[in-house]
């Protein structure tokens, strides 16, 4: 009985030690990570508006080096396989243009948001661009034959 009163006031003595630890300063994720990004970019939502069946659209979101440093752009990941993306692949000198183009495929009715992340060399925090629109079904044209009756 002894040893396990003695337990119990050992495990309380260790909670109440551990229990007076010094705060922790939190930094900020930015702090942490990196820099935020200094690519200045035209736009990072584009509507499409009412897209035809079966017609593919596309749309070119173009960005300013704003930094000091040539930048590169590493990786293009669209969300999913109906978004297809191209992007500059070459050097971007500090005040140069560069552009991501996103190409949706429009294969199916009804409305659609998808987004393509972009990295750079200049940050490590991807950068989301949105496109969004709405796919009508094409009309159905029927046949009409005239009977004609003698």
């Amino acid at each position: 009985m002894k040893t396990i009163a003695l337990s119990f006031v050992a495990l309380f003595i260790s909670v109440l030690t551990f229990a007076q630890s010094p705060e922790f300063k939190t930094i900020p994720a930015v702090e942490q990570n990196s820099t935020p990004s200094l690519i200045e970019w035209g736009t990072i939502v584009h509507d499409f508006g009412t897209l035809e069946k079966g017609k593919p659209a596309t749309y070119e979101f173009t960005f300013t080096n704003t930094t000091k440093e040539t930048i590169l752009v590493t990786n293009v990941r669209p969300s999913c396989g109906c978004t297809a993306a191209n992007y500059t692949k070459t050097p971007i000198k500090p005040g140069e243009k560069g552009m991501v183009a996103a190409t949706y495929n429009a294969a199916s009715p009804g409305a659609f948001t998808k987004s393509i992340t972009v990295t750079t060399s200049d940050t490590s925090v991807p950068k989301s661009l949105t496109i969004k629109g709405k796919v009508d079904a094409p009309a159905v044209v029927e046949d009409v034959k005239t009977i004609s009756t003698k």
